[in-house]
């Protein structure tokens, strides 16, 4: 079986995260979305919220039948060789991302060579789009029509209501 891990933060998850996990489950027998629970930055969602979201995003739809969700505290190579995966699927916007992402796969292929690092490039219609982006247009009470779920606008609005 083929299987990749598609990481993130998801905080939250937007359109461009789940378009590249749409993709990647099109080209892997089976997607793992590992949900980072150490997030650098103090994150806007609670691990539980970033999980339904996701869920929530991917139910239904039988095209995602081979994705699951899963939180993980580790090295992002243990976690994948946890599950079997052979591939780390990352989505890129622009070089700046891959200047951080080439150093990260480096490292992670000296951790463990027999996972790869696959780049995806975002779709053009998100290649702008960032959760950082999305946090700051719904905190000033901007249209997120679009960028991200229904759950999610509604979590934004909950959580930036003053």
């Amino acid at each position: 079986m083929n299987i990749a891990v598609c990481p993130g933060s998801f905080d939250p998850v937007t359109s461009g995260h789940l378009d590249i996990i749409s993709r990647a489950s099109r080209l892997f027998d089976r997607v793992i979305v590992g949900v980072y629970t150490n997030a650098k930055n103090d994150p806007l969602f609670t691990l539980d919220e970033r999980l339904t979201f996701i869920r929530q995003a991917i139910e239904g739809d039988r095209t995602l039948s081979n994705v699951k969700v899963e939180s993980f505290n580790s090295l992002l190579v243990n976690f994948a060789r946890n599950h079997g995966a052979s591939a780390i699927v990352k989505g890129l916007r622009a070089v700046s991302d891959f200047e951080h992402e080439f150093q990260m796969a480096q490292l992670n292929l000296k951790l463990e060579p027999k996972i790869e690092t696959i780049f995806m490039m975002a779709s053009t219609k998100y290649a702008y789009l960032s959760s950082s982006a999305v946090k700051e247009i719904a905190k000033f009470s901007g249209c997120v029509d679009g960028l991200v779920t229904e759950e999610v606008k509604i979590g934004l609005k909950k959580a930036f209501a003053s």
